[in-house]
């Protein structure tokens, strides 16, 4: 037997690829979904050197894109969309709209089809879910307002291109049949799609949890693994088998049937592992399909591209938001959020050109402006987080006129899930708190006698200064992030040699980290929830 085969080769091939170029933008600070995509650059037929089985590759994609879904619909939450369903339902439908006929325009001009301009527009107006989330995590605005209603935004633009998936085989089917077949294939796949819903709601609404539950309680964690992902690719392929609906389609619907279970989490993360490494094989079977040629045989048309992600979907965006008498900061964060493309796109732009919907130049076009948009991304939001600061509430951005707090107070660095806690009893306490808050529409900010909000970043001197520590005679820092946390304890304890210091950690490594810098105290989840469970064992009954 040869030591090699064209399946062997092409997931080592591609996976090891995707490894080094992933490392490589990691390193540059750029999404390691670029590096992927690079990595099917490399393995392509439109470069030197090496080239992956297209095919093969093509195949183990369906895989990435049925775990993809899986996981869309794992983490679809009706209640975060409901939350903010006033602006992101009709926000992500009028972008999604505009978008579109931006890019139908742009179709036209280069003479495609209709149905061809439908496709790429509507490539070009759903965000990437990895960047959009990524981007918010790291400038921690994900728990704000303007994060929940660019992630509801983003919901809906999800279910939007679920949506699409499903309507683009009949769309091609009966384009070539006139206006009546058109109508008569898009009531046949309406049709297939009620009937697996109602199959989904009536009996797989039932069944996908007991089973779950059952495997659970045998105490098989490969049993459980297992079970998840049969769930997942069962359910796509008899979606695709029974009804003719897509893979995308079965698997959305599997995922978010077992969100509602209390294992859902839990499968989450079993199936996290695999999920990723396929995701990647999709990048980059997506970039063996690229031509990077496009760059230099048609600038005018990848510039038009590009323009419509990065500008024309911002300026859309930040118009609606506006509309509905949000901030400009929130107008903004959510404009910069949406102004790149990624999975869904590429999505749509593989299934349409297999389905002859848009020639080929479309499929290049459109990865060649997610990767630019990509790559764009952080500076958007570089600049948005620098000139955005001029419109911010006026109740939080005139920080000199805050009163200086009195002496003996508490600080408290961060009021997210765990700060919030914190201060809460401290407040009920009675306890004179000054909380530093990076960002101004963090969600439970206190509005209490006792309490004074700064907006800043902690690690700056600026809301160190205001927060006088030189007085201040205990320090909380409750944020997450261990290289700002070393910064602010070492300037905390120069400030303040007798402070008390209490530092969250993530780890014992930081523990010791901390302890170097001048913390006085640093706890880890893990040591406080194993001193719970000691102390209740020796509890006496």
């Amino acid at each position: 037997m040869p030591h090699a085969t064209p399946l062997i080769a092409t997931i080592v091939g591609g996976l090891t690829l995707a490894f080094i170029f992933g490392a490589v933008a990691q390193r540059l600070r750029i999404p390691p979904l670029v590096g992927y995509l690079m990595a099917g650059v490399a393995a392509g037929p439109f470069t030197p050197g090496y080239v992956a089985d297209q095919h093969l590759a093509n195949e183990l994609a369906e895989l990435g894109v049925i775990l993809l879904m899986f996981g869309v619909g794992l983490h679809f939450s009706v209640r975060d969309l409901m939350a903010v369903r006033k602006i992101a339902i009709p926000g992500a439908v009028t972008q999604i709209a505009v978008a579109t006929l931006m890019g139908m325009g742009l179709a036209a001009l280069l003479g495609w089809s209709l149905a061809g301009g439908i496709v790429f527009g509507l490539a070009l107006s759903v965000a990437s879910t990895v960047v959009l989330l990524r981007a918010l995590q790291e400038r921690k605005i994900l728990d704000t307002e303007r994060g929940k209603i660019a992630v509801g935004w983003l919901i809906v633009e999800d279910l939007a291109m679920v949506l699409a998936l499903v309507l683009l085989p009949a769309l091609a089917q009966g384009g070539s049949g006139g206006g009546s077949a058109i109508w008569a294939v898009l009531a046949l796949t309406v049709g297939k799609v009620i009937a697996f819903i109602a199959f989904m709601m009536i009996v797989g609404r039932r069944v996908i949890p007991w089973a779950l539950h059952y495997v659970a309680h045998t105490g098989s964690r490969e049993l459980f693994r297992l079970a998840v992902l049969a769930i997942a690719l069962g359910v796509a392929f008899g979606a695709a088998m029974l009804f003719g609906v897509s893979f995308a389609l079965g698997a959305f619907f599997a995922g978010m049937i077992l969100a509602e279970s209390p294992l859902s989490q839990r499968a989450a993360n079993e199936t996290l592992p695999l999920r990723d490494a396929f995701a990647v094989l999709f990048f980059v079977s997506v970039g063996m399909l690229f031509n990077p040629h496009v760059v230099t045989d048609e600038p005018l048309p990848l510039l038009g591209t590009v323009a419509i992600i990065i500008v024309g979907k911002s300026i859309a965006a930040l118009a609606i938001v506006m509309a509905f008498r949000h901030s400009a900061a929130t107008a903004l964060t959510i404009a910069a959020s949406l102004a790149q493309i990624g999975e869904f796109s590429f999505i749509l732009a593989t299934m349409g050109h297999e389905l002859k919907l848009i020639p080929a130049v479309a499929r290049d076009l459109i990865l060649a402006g997610a990767i630019i948009s990509i790559l764009l991304n952080p500076l958007i939001f570089a600049i948005v987080g620098r000139y955005g600061r001029k419109w911010m509430p006026e109740k939080v951005a005139d920080e000199a006129a805050t009163p200086p707090p009195p002496r003996g107070h508490v600080v408290l660095i961060g009021y997210g899930r765990v700060g919030s806690l914190v201060g809460r009893k401290l407040l009920e306490a009675g306890e004179q708190v000054t909380i530093i808050e990076a960002q101004p529409d963090a969600t439970g900010l206190p509005e209490h006698p006792n309490a004074t909000v700064l907006i800043g970043n902690a690690c700056e001197a600026s809301p160190l200064d205001q927060a006088r520590l030189e007085k201040a005679r205990l320090l909380c820092i409750a944020i997450a992030e261990g290289f700002e946390v070393g910064q602010i304890v070492e300037r905390a304890r120069k400030a303040n040699p007798a402070i008390r210091i209490i530092a969250r950690a993530q780890d014992e490594a930081e523990v010791e980290h901390f302890s170097k810098m001048g913390a006085d105290v640093a706890i880890t989840g893990e040591r406080e929830i194993a001193r719970s469970m000691v102390d209740y064992a020796f509890k006496p009954r």
